[in-house]
């Protein structure tokens, strides 16, 4: 295959997935805040928490229908541009989006459209039941999907046998080393994304003083869920990463631009801010904090950390500025959320609860209206550094990415792309389109819960 060809297949698969992803991050955490709304209708009976449900739900199902047909690229193009990395890992990898199809995804279909469609038709714990397996589907799926891409960062449970890679432990497999911290720190940027967007599109309404007696509730439920997510992701983000110095430690090194390994009974310098330069094999410039990189890489004064003049220039990973300034993206956007919550958290214990001077405080509000995007920034950002940083091996240590690639030329390639941007535009247009009328109707306050259906009897039923 041609660099040329080779690199557009690469180009392809980066831009259906960090399209993609855009889209699961939230039914997954839209789904979780649906089922809380849901069970604090049901425990208190209160009308208002019905209403929210009923409003985020048509959020909900707008974002999960984008989702699935965006995803559906991605699949094929296993089959498509990197038919030998199929047929190399199929073993495993092939399993295990099978496993998300068929026991997540399925799940969370199924039971979605209960969830939409089933109000007055099934009685509210049947209701509750189903949003339940929504958010339980959906976090499966996540669990899968992360399963497999932590494999493809720390390889276990596999032995290559006639040129393939054959199951030797399946629990070795699964649980590899990157797999708890992979799907966590997911899961809970998954989280942390619904909640901001919740909140920022209540903060929205409560500036523009529309409805603010019931937008101050989600406002208030995503905080209070934000407050607690937001310093987790922090320190599953920090275990992330020495679990990265430990396992990658080619990636590692990149993401912090950290060239010379450091001598045994002392830190390694971590550099605030610099420029990477590898044809240099150094930092043009850097602002560094001495011994800092071995704190926060070991968690040890006098950690060894690798750098990347120790690993073959040819084993290290590409676009280093990119992944050095995607991390920091990615971890400074992590640190503003928790800061955002807790600021809120104090302003208004501050106000003591009153909506008038939660109202007053504009900038405040305006800053969650403006965090909506950030989210989705630090998620793309996380997803370049797990994923660029992990070249040039697709199978880190087992499979490189030119050995991974269909042999096809490379206007195929071009073709494919482009008709797979034209329609991504569409599509993102379409949900625009749909979220803006949905934005300006705003709830409707008069909807009351429909009347609990019937109990038919079982004799009815068989009759019937």
């Amino acid at each position: 295959m041609s660099v040329e060809a080779l690199n557009l297949a690469r180009g392809q698969f980066a831009m259906t997935a960090i399209f993609h992803i855009l889209w699961p991050i939230l039914t997954i955490s839209l789904s979780a805040f649906l089922l809380v709304v849901e069970t604090l209708w049901v425990k208190t009976s209160d009308v208002v928490w019905y209403r929210h449900a009923r409003f985020w739900s048509k959020l909900l199902i707008l974002n999960f229908a984008v989702g699935v047909v965006s995803g559906i690229p991605m699949e094929f193009q296993f089959g498509t541009n990197w038919g030998p990395f199929s047929e190399y890992t199929g073993q495993f990898f092939g399993n295990i989006l099978g496993f998300e199809g068929a026991m997540a995804f399925m799940l969370e279909a199924g039971f979605v459209g209960i969830m939409m469609l089933g109000w007055g038709r099934v009685p509210k714990g049947v209701h509750l039941f189903a949003t339940a397996m929504v958010a339980l589907g959906s976090s499966l799926s996540a669990f899968w999907i992360m399963v497999a891409n932590s494999w493809l960062q720390t390889p276990r449970g596999v032995a290559v046998v006639d040129g393939k890679l054959v199951v030797t432990s399946y629990i070795q497999a699964i649980f590899n080393p990157d797999m708890v911290w992979g799907v966590s720190h997911m899961w809970f940027a998954a989280l942390e994304t619904g909640l901001v967007v919740v909140a920022g599109i209540s903060a929205y309404y409560l500036l523009k003083r529309r409805n603010p007696e019931f937008f101050v509730r989600s406002f208030k439920v995503a905080l209070v869920m934000l407050a607690f997510v937001a310093p987790v992701q922090i320190w599953l983000g920090d275990s992330s990463g020495v679990d990265v110095f430990a396992t990658q430690p080619a990636k590692g090194a990149a993401i912090e631009g950290h060239w010379q390994t450091n001598a045994p009974g002392t830190g390694a310098n971590w550099s605030l801010i610099a420029w990477p330069d590898a044809a240099k094999q150094r930092n043009d410039w850097s602002l560094e904090v001495p011994g800092m990189l071995s704190i926060l890489g070991t968690h040890t004064l006098h950690g060894q950390v690798t750098g990347l003049k120790d690993i073959p220039v040819e084993n290290q990973p590409p676009m280093i500025p990119l992944l050095y300034y995607a991390f920091r993206v990615m971890a400074g956007i992590g640190f503003l959320f928790m800061v955002l919550a807790f600021w809120t958290v104090y302003a208004l214990r501050k106000s003591r609860g009153r909506l008038e001077s939660l109202l007053a405080r504009r900038k405040l509000l305006l800053a969650w209206v403006l965090a909506i995007p950030l989210p989705y920034c630090a998620v793309e950002c996380g997803w370049i550094v797990r994923e660029v940083g992990r070249q040039p091996w697709v199978v880190y240590g087992l499979l490189r990415t030119e050995h991974a690639a269909s042999a096809i030329p490379a206007g195929t390639v071009t073709g494919s792309m482009i008709m797979f941007a034209v329609f991504f535009v569409v599509l993102i247009t379409s949900f625009f389109v749909f979220a803006r009328r949905w934005l300006r109707r705003g709830p409707d306050l008069q909807m009351m819960p429909p009347a609990e259906p019937a109990r038919q009897s079982i004799a009815h039923a068989v009759d019937y």
